[in-house]
């Protein structure tokens, strides 16, 4: 684990921050949204302005993140700007560029690289605009404050989940894919890091075989398909495959199948979304990790609203940016795995429903694992 992240309980995140508890109201996929009714309110001097990166690396940013932030921000009668670049990197600076001009006096972003990020975070205080990196860690763009998972214990989650899966599986000497995500993305060096650190040991012992290893541009699940089936015709008998989330997964899943070696070969992911979370009721993927995205969002809004309220409010650690050196105020949220077993741990908390999941052939499966 990187020096300077420090790890800690969701729930000591949010008795730090004191987040105010929201509800489950399904959420608003619009590529845009306007700002909160609450907006007008005299008790409320502050703007708050969110970027979200896209809809296609993962369903989470507007089935999840969207919704837990809105909720918040209205409940707190915060004016708010949540809009969507949608992978762009122009788009995603003229959506900053009109938040600012439109009265942002908090910025928060979900970079789509450190470059773009910097780009718009310089810009933002050079406004005297507050900054937030949620999620992802824009390298040497001094944002005022970062939220997110401990994302090396992820990977580090990821890669013991992958051993765990093979071990059930008495496998020997077996041959290992990895199927990373975005070159660009600093969560993705931190996830890398992290099933790295499990996986050389077993490589370097012999126990596992390192197989063919590729990171995936931007998150991309259709390119992604296409990498793994040329990793799967260069190596056919690779046995267990590290991939980087729930898409990049499926993406994996989707030519095992082709090749009747779905379930045969254990399968990683990220994200515990709906279709990653059928997936290991199928047996197709052996593990997700699961983010429990509210209590991210929740940290992430209580920073903002006391931002925007004029207040300097407390972070519960820092994280090392490692190109500039300096120790980011942050929170650091703990990430769970999740087996077939622990699906329902996922369905109680309310991050999917029981009605979305266990839909079709999945219902035996559901009552299987014991979803209520």
């Amino acid at each position: 684990m990187r020096k300077g992240i420090l790890s800690l309980t969701a729930a000591a995140a949010a008795m730090t921050l004191g987040l105010a508890a929201c509800g489950s109201d399904d959420a608003d996929t619009s590529a845009s949204s306007g700002a909160s009714p609450a907006e007008s309110s005299a008790a409320v001097a502050g703007k708050v302005g969110v970027i979200l990166p896209d809809s296609k690396s993962s369903a989470r940013w507007e089935t999840a993140d969207r919704k837990y932030l809105e909720e918040a921000f209205k409940a707190a009668g915060v004016a708010y700007d949540i809009q969507n670049a949608q992978g762009d990197k122009t788009q995603f600076q003229t959506i900053a560029d009109q938040m600012i001009t439109n009265g942002a006096t908090v910025l928060m972003i979900v970079n789509l690289d450190s470059g773009t990020g910097k780009a718009v975070l310089d810009k933002a205080k050079a406004q005297g605009v507050a900054t937030i990196d949620y999620d992802r860690l824009t390298l040497n763009g001094g944002a005022s404050y970062y939220v997110s998972f401990d994302n090396t214990k992820v990977g580090t989650l990821q890669g013991e989940g992958l051993v765990k899966c093979l071990t059930d599986k008495k496998a020997d000497k077996p041959i290992i894919a990895e199927l990373n995500g975005s070159p660009t993305d600093n969560n993705a060096t931190l996830f890398k890091n992290g099933y790295d650190g499990v996986l050389k040991a077993k490589y370097d012992s012999g126990d596992y075989v390192k197989g063919p290893d590729q990171s995936v541009p931007d998150w991309d699940n259709a390119q992604a398909g296409t990498i793994f089936e040329q990793m799967l015709t260069e190596q056919p008998k690779i046995a267990g495959v590290l991939a980087a989330n729930d898409g990049l997964g499926n993406a994996a899943i989707s030519v095992l199948k082709k090749n009747s070696l779905n379930g045969k070969v254990p399968v990683t992911g990220q994200d515990a979304t709906v279709q990653g979370l059928q997936n290991i009721l199928a047996g197709d993927q052996c593990m997700t990790v699961y983010k429990a995205i509210k209590k991210e969002a929740d940290a992430a809004s209580a920073l903002a609203i006391g931002l925007a309220k004029g207040e300097k409010p407390a972070a519960t650690g820092t994280v090392k940016d490692t190109e500039s050196g300096a120790d980011v105020p942050a929170v650091l949220l703990d990430p769970q795995p999740i087996f077939f077993d622990s699906v329902k741990d996922v369905v109680a908390d309310g991050f999917v429903t029981k009605d979305e999941l266990c839909t079709g052939e999945f219902a035996d499966k559901c009552t299987e694992a014991g979803i209520q």
